[in-house]
């Protein structure tokens, strides 16, 4: 039972992600001062990874992300965004002074200087740090392309990539397509193993390649997502599919321990613990702009009948999904994807990042 479990829960993962104290003014002053002259302050985002961080790299007529209702509240129809507004890259291009850097499929359109401005996106839905399901390109790919900027094309200079920061996003499509592949459990743990490694490798690349500072994100609660959630009426997590997810955690955490230690002269790389934001916001533990979710753990827009989903429709066109009244309500938009509200919340929650800058 349990092995039929986690391979429902990864193949549909896999599926839906395509689509402070008291003391004087001046003492206070001062404090505050001085961590704000020793903050890095980036004048570049890049970002590698998933649907998470993707902005619009997905441009195929088929992908939720360029289907309605995807992008309702932001920008106000769907350009590729898995959320109906901003994701984790606008949220972290915006806490560091940037514009939300440019997806990379554009390139052709907005011209490759264009990328000295901000930074560039590199992220692909549906993609993991090794191949999955979809012909996208994995993370070492998208590096690849970050690597030719650098060296190739000359683009992108060693100024641009030290005074930058990298965003990695690794969500959990890896495990998706594993449990797709395979019908058995045994090689399960040594798979994570060597996903966390190939995370380290290309943290340790990305560095190579002369970025100051890497965050990267730790596995969010796989078992809290509505796709899990749903046999229960939105109201219970799947706590097997955690445990997973926490050894996964666990792993990243002691490999960027050591990656740290090892690299100490050069980049720093640190965790954004997404598990902890996000269950801090469905447990009620964390409020957002003095609000609530009231139903954390069920998603916005969801499909009507067997085989629907957000933004699905019929061979005659009808819409076959189900959209909230209030999207600020919701920390879900889809299955898997929390809405622009959620990630504003879950980011408010992320005490590493916003501490670094």
């Amino acid at each position: 039972m349990m092995d039929f479990v986690l391979r429902l829960l990864f193949s549909l993962l896999l599926l839906i992600s395509l689509f402070s104290g008291r003391g004087s003014a001046g003492g206070v002053y001062n404090h505050h001062h001085q961590q704000l002259r020793h903050r890095f302050r980036p004048t570049k985002l890049f970002v590698f990874g998933d649907s998470y961080a993707d902005t619009g790299n997905i441009l195929f007529p088929i992908s939720p992300g360029m289907q309605f209702p995807y992008g309702i509240t932001f920008p106000g129809k769907p350009i590729g965004r898995f959320s109906d507004g901003r994701v984790l890259t606008d949220f972290a291009a915006r806490h560091v002074g940037l514009k939300s850097p440019i997806p990379f499929s554009v390139r052709n359109r907005v011209g490759l200087r264009r990328f000295k401005e901000t930074g560039v996106n590199f992220a692909f839905g549906g993609t993991g740090v090794f191949d999955t399901e979809y012909p996208l390109p994995n993370m070492t790919t998208q590096i690849d392309f970050f690597q030719h900027l650098r060296q190739g094309d000359s683009i992108l200079t060693n100024t641009d990539a030290q005074s930058s920061v990298a965003l990695v996003s690794a969500s959990g499509n890896d495990y998706s397509f594993y449990f797709a592949m395979n019908t058995s459990r045994q090689g399960l743990k040594p798979f994570i193993i060597s996903v966390v490694n190939q995370i380290m490798v290309n943290l340790k690349r990305i560095g190579g390649l002369g970025v100051k500072k890497i965050a990267v994100t730790g596995l969010g609660p796989l078992g809290c997502f509505p796709v899990f959630t749903a046999p229960s009426s939105y109201k219970q997590c799947n706590e097997s599919i955690n445990s997973l997810v926490q050894f996964h955690n666990f792993l990243l955490k002691e490999g960027v321990k050591k990656l740290n230690q090892e690299t100490k002269h050069s980049s720093k790389v640190f965790i954004v613990d997404v598990y902890g934001a996000f269950m801090s916001i469905i447990q009620g533990r964390k409020r957002y702009n003095n609000g609530e979710f009231k139903t954390p753990l069920k998603p916005c827009c969801y499909g009507v009948g067997s085989g629907f989903s957000c933004g699905s429709v019929d061979g005659e066109g009808k819409q076959m999904f189900v959209l909230c009244e209030d999207r600020k309500a919701a920390f879900f938009w889809d299955s898997v994807h929390p809405t622009q509200q959620g990630w504003a919340a879950a980011f408010a929650a992320f005490k590493s990042f916003r501490n670094h800058f």
